[in-house]
Protein backbone atom coordinates (compact mmCIF):
# COMPACT_ATOMS: atom_id res chain seq x y z
CA UNK A 1 0.00 0.00 0.00
CA UNK A 2 1.19 3.87 -0.96
CA UNK A 3 1.02 5.86 2.18
CA UNK A 4 -0.77 9.39 1.23
CA UNK A 5 1.55 11.78 -0.37
CA UNK A 6 0.69 14.72 2.40
CA UNK A 7 1.42 12.41 5.31
CA UNK A 8 4.95 12.09 3.73
CA UNK A 9 7.69 14.09 4.69
CA UNK A 10 10.40 15.44 2.42
CA UNK A 11 14.02 14.79 2.34
CA UNK A 12 15.04 15.64 -1.18
CA UNK A 13 14.31 17.03 -4.33
CA UNK A 14 15.42 15.94 -7.67
CA UNK A 15 17.07 18.44 -9.24
CA UNK A 16 18.34 17.00 -12.44
CA UNK A 17 19.57 13.80 -14.14
CA UNK A 18 23.39 13.12 -13.73
CA UNK A 19 25.18 11.30 -16.50
CA UNK A 20 23.70 8.64 -18.65
CA UNK A 21 22.73 5.78 -16.70
CA UNK A 22 19.98 7.25 -14.63
CA UNK A 23 21.65 8.55 -11.99
CA UNK A 24 20.20 12.08 -10.22
CA UNK A 25 21.21 14.78 -8.08
CA UNK A 26 19.46 15.65 -5.20
CA UNK A 27 18.95 19.12 -3.32
CA UNK A 28 18.94 17.68 0.47
CA UNK A 29 16.19 18.42 2.86
CA UNK A 30 17.09 16.34 5.57
CA UNK A 31 19.83 16.36 8.45
CA UNK A 32 20.59 13.04 7.99
CA UNK A 33 21.68 12.46 4.52
CA UNK A 34 23.77 9.32 4.72
CA UNK A 35 21.00 7.25 6.60
CA UNK A 36 18.08 8.33 4.36
CA UNK A 37 20.57 7.69 0.88
CA UNK A 38 21.20 3.83 1.59
CA UNK A 39 20.85 0.88 -1.00
CA UNK A 40 17.05 -0.10 -0.16
CA UNK A 41 15.43 2.71 0.48
CA UNK A 42 11.86 3.57 -0.56
CA UNK A 43 10.95 6.97 -1.79
CA UNK A 44 8.50 8.45 -3.39
CA UNK A 45 7.81 10.96 -6.13
CA UNK A 46 4.44 12.63 -7.44
CA UNK A 47 3.65 11.20 -10.54
CA UNK A 48 0.55 12.10 -12.84
CA UNK A 49 -1.33 8.69 -11.19
CA UNK A 50 -0.04 9.69 -7.56
CA UNK A 51 3.09 8.58 -5.62
CA UNK A 52 5.26 6.50 -6.82
CA UNK A 53 7.98 4.12 -5.29
CA UNK A 54 11.47 4.48 -5.71
CA UNK A 55 13.98 2.16 -4.50
CA UNK A 56 17.34 2.95 -4.28
CA UNK A 57 19.81 1.02 -5.71
CA UNK A 58 22.96 2.71 -4.94
CA UNK A 59 24.03 6.22 -3.58
CA UNK A 60 27.22 8.30 -3.66
CA UNK A 61 27.97 11.57 -2.95
CA UNK A 62 29.76 14.05 -4.68
CA UNK A 63 29.75 18.15 -3.71
CA UNK A 64 28.04 17.70 -0.61
CA UNK A 65 25.21 15.99 -2.46
CA UNK A 66 23.99 12.62 -3.32
CA UNK A 67 23.79 11.19 -6.95
CA UNK A 68 21.29 8.62 -6.64
CA UNK A 69 20.37 5.52 -8.63
CA UNK A 70 17.18 4.29 -8.91
CA UNK A 71 15.75 0.39 -9.41
CA UNK A 72 14.90 0.68 -13.00
CA UNK A 73 16.01 3.65 -13.58
CA UNK A 74 18.83 3.02 -15.92
CA UNK A 75 19.01 5.64 -18.49
CA UNK A 76 18.84 9.93 -18.64
CA UNK A 77 15.41 9.22 -20.63
CA UNK A 78 14.44 7.38 -17.80
CA UNK A 79 15.51 9.96 -15.16
CA UNK A 80 14.21 12.62 -16.85
CA UNK A 81 10.30 10.99 -16.69
CA UNK A 82 11.04 10.64 -12.92
CA UNK A 83 11.40 14.24 -12.76
CA UNK A 84 12.82 16.79 -10.32
CA UNK A 85 10.08 16.79 -7.79
CA UNK A 86 10.01 15.74 -4.24
CA UNK A 87 11.52 12.83 -2.37
CA UNK A 88 9.22 11.58 0.73
CA UNK A 89 9.31 9.13 3.40
CA UNK A 90 6.69 7.81 5.19
CA UNK A 91 6.84 9.76 8.48
CA UNK A 92 7.23 6.06 10.32
CA UNK A 93 10.32 5.91 8.57
CA UNK A 94 12.24 8.49 10.04
CA UNK A 95 13.41 6.98 13.29
CA UNK A 96 13.71 8.73 16.64
CA UNK A 97 15.95 11.85 17.06
CA UNK A 98 18.17 12.80 20.42
CA UNK A 99 16.21 14.65 23.06
CA UNK A 100 14.88 18.47 22.24
CA UNK A 101 15.89 17.77 18.51
CA UNK A 102 13.18 17.97 16.17
CA UNK A 103 12.10 17.46 12.75
CA UNK A 104 11.44 20.48 10.44
CA UNK A 105 7.88 18.65 9.84
CA UNK A 106 7.08 18.77 13.71
CA UNK A 107 7.59 22.81 14.45
CA UNK A 108 6.29 23.90 10.79
CA UNK A 109 2.45 24.82 11.82
CA UNK A 110 3.29 25.27 15.66
CA UNK A 111 2.03 28.72 16.90
CA UNK A 112 4.74 31.21 18.55
CA UNK A 113 4.08 32.68 21.65
CA UNK A 114 6.62 34.72 24.26
CA UNK A 115 6.29 33.79 27.64
CA UNK A 116 3.86 36.12 28.61
CA UNK A 117 0.46 34.52 26.04
CA UNK A 118 1.62 37.35 23.54
CA UNK A 119 0.96 35.75 19.87
CA UNK A 120 4.62 36.48 17.62
CA UNK A 121 3.05 34.26 14.79
CA UNK A 122 3.45 30.99 13.58
CA UNK A 123 6.27 29.06 12.02
CA UNK A 124 6.14 28.47 7.90
CA UNK A 125 9.58 26.59 7.80
CA UNK A 126 13.15 26.36 9.11
CA UNK A 127 16.03 27.26 7.54
CA UNK A 128 19.48 26.49 8.31
CA UNK A 129 20.54 23.36 9.59
CA UNK A 130 20.44 21.45 12.89
CA UNK A 131 22.79 23.53 14.93
CA UNK A 132 21.70 26.54 13.46
CA UNK A 133 18.35 26.38 12.58
CA UNK A 134 16.35 29.23 12.30
CA UNK A 135 12.43 29.51 12.77
CA UNK A 136 10.78 31.49 10.12
CA UNK A 137 7.50 32.79 11.39
CA UNK A 138 4.71 34.70 9.76
CA UNK A 139 3.92 37.60 11.79
CA UNK A 140 1.58 40.32 11.51
CA UNK A 141 4.03 42.69 10.41
CA UNK A 142 5.98 40.11 7.74
CA UNK A 143 8.62 36.88 8.55
CA UNK A 144 10.45 37.08 11.82
CA UNK A 145 13.28 35.41 11.99
CA UNK A 146 13.98 32.79 15.78
CA UNK A 147 17.09 31.06 16.74
CA UNK A 148 15.81 27.56 17.68
CA UNK A 149 17.96 27.40 20.49
CA UNK A 150 17.58 26.54 24.13
CA UNK A 151 17.85 29.66 25.78
CA UNK A 152 15.32 31.74 23.10
CA UNK A 153 12.71 28.52 22.65
CA UNK A 154 11.96 27.75 26.52
CA UNK A 155 9.11 25.21 25.30
CA UNK A 156 9.04 23.58 22.52
CA UNK A 157 6.01 21.11 21.92
CA UNK A 158 5.54 19.92 18.79
CA UNK A 159 2.30 17.88 20.13
CA UNK A 160 -0.03 20.84 21.27
CA UNK A 161 1.75 22.98 18.28
CA UNK A 162 3.24 25.78 20.31
CA UNK A 163 6.63 27.04 20.94
CA UNK A 164 7.57 29.42 23.80
CA UNK A 165 10.30 32.11 23.78
CA UNK A 166 11.84 34.04 25.69
CA UNK A 167 13.37 36.66 23.21
CA UNK A 168 16.35 39.05 23.39
CA UNK A 169 15.48 42.51 23.66
CA UNK A 170 15.14 43.66 19.87
CA UNK A 171 15.23 40.26 18.06
CA UNK A 172 11.63 40.56 17.57
CA UNK A 173 11.91 44.00 15.68
CA UNK A 174 14.68 43.13 13.81
CA UNK A 175 12.63 42.26 10.44
CA UNK A 176 9.70 45.11 10.99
Amino acid sequence: MVPEWDAMVVVGRIARPHGLRGEVVVDLATDFPEERFQPGTVMFTMAPAGPRPLTIEAARFHKGRPLVSFAGVGTIEAADEVGRGELRVPADALGSLPEATYFHHELVGCDVVTEDGASIGRVVRIDGPTHASLLVVAGRAGEILVPLVEGICVSVDPGARRIVVAPPEGLLDLNA
